[in-house]
């Protein structure tokens, strides 16, 4: 870890995956370059620029914000997702939920409101993100 490590010319790989293992406890906020699995408790904001995987144990009070995120513990909070939400069937989420692509497993448990994103066009109007054609229907006499 670089942080018990004295040489300071080492520099961050965003690569490398961040883990925050059962039993262990934060309170406050999260914020990360790189990919973050978290199998432990957090009482407060996640932001992460990757990829959030929030293993069987982990309990986060507090919104997430990620660009990817596989859900398999329980969430009491807002949950933000740029791409893709994964929530996986041992999961809980009571709060609402905002992304692009949404999966919800048989035997998830979710409460509250969900809301796929919106992406804009160039000249700043919101658009839907996956627009589909609606054919007039046809009566016939």
């Amino acid at each position: 870890m670089a942080i018990f490590n004295s040489n300071k010319n080492q520099t961050f790989n965003p690569q490398e995956i961040n883990i925050i293992n059962a039993g262990t406890s934060i309170i406050g906020d999260i914020t990360s370059v790189g990919d973050l699995r978290i199998d432990g408790t957090v009482k407060g904001n996640i932001t992460v620029k990757t990829k959030l995987v929030l293993g069987a144990s982990s309990k986060v009070d507090g919104n997430v914000t990620a660009a990817n995120c596989d859900v398999q513990g329980i969430i009491n909070g807002n949950v933000i997702i740029e791409d893709l939400l994964s929530v996986k069937s041992t999961a809980k989420i009571t709060g609402d939920i905002t992304s692009q692509k949404l999966v919800i497993e048989s035997g998830a448990e979710f409460n509250g409101k969900s809301q796929m994103s919106v992406s804009k066009t160039p000249n700043g109007n919101q658009k839907p993100s996956n627009p589909i054609n609606v054919k007039p229907a046809v009566i016939a006499e």
